[in-house]
């Protein structure tokens, strides 16, 4: 018996499996897919080998991917390791790998018992922040701002500006950075 076979062998029991799992009988699968009740039957028996037209659909009324049902070996390691960055008191995690252009960063601001004093900085690019959680304050130029979850802001790194919580919880955010003055294009559909 070659690997093809072994695989082939073991696309059965997964059917019928699933097919229990979700409480399903042969006859509300049938009606679902449009493959007879006997030739489910067989195919989770062994009796007949599945085909790519017969799994389709057995793969969409499952909610599972092809994969999943053949028992394909997972490719790689789909995990990111990202290294995170300490810096003024935030962790940034880099989420682009490349030099030069735009950086993206899920940036973290830790809770304080006390919230603390904005130290406006200044350095050269453009940034775009989305608050993910918490409420973040921005400080840009003579502006002081409060950002709830769900609001963006852009703003020329060369005006003094500083990023905290605005009320002491911790606060999640994501950044795009474009250290050569790049901005983020936002276009309406």
């Amino acid at each position: 018996m070659d690997e093809t076979d072994e695989v082939l062998d073991a696309v059965g029991p997964r059917l019928r499996a699933l097919r229990k799992h979700r409480g399903l009988t042969l006859a509300e699968l049938s009606a679902s897919t449009g493959i007879s009740e006997s030739t489910l039957s067989r195919l989770e028996s062994g009796g007949r080998r599945p085909t790519l037209e017969l799994l389709l659909p057995l793969a969409r009324v499952h909610g599972v991917p092809l994969d999943d049902l053949v028992g394909a070996p997972r490719t790689g390691d789909p995990r990111i390791h990202l290294r995170p960055i300490h810096r003024h008191g935030m962790t940034f995690l880099p989420l682009t790998r490349r030099a030069g252009g735009v950086q993206a960063f899920k940036m973290l601001i830790p809770g304080r018992d006390e919230p603390a004093e904005p130290t406006p900085q200044t350095h050269g690019g453009y940034e775009w922040v989305y608050v993910l959680n918490g409420r973040l304050r921005l400080v840009v130029g003579d502006r002081d701002l409060v950002l709830p979850p769900g609001e963006a802001a852009e703003f020329d790194t060369a005006l003094p500006h500083w990023l905290g919580s605005a009320d002491g919880h911790a606060v999640e955010t994501l950044v795009l950075f474009g250290p050569q003055g790049e901005r983020a294009h936002i276009r309406p559909r």
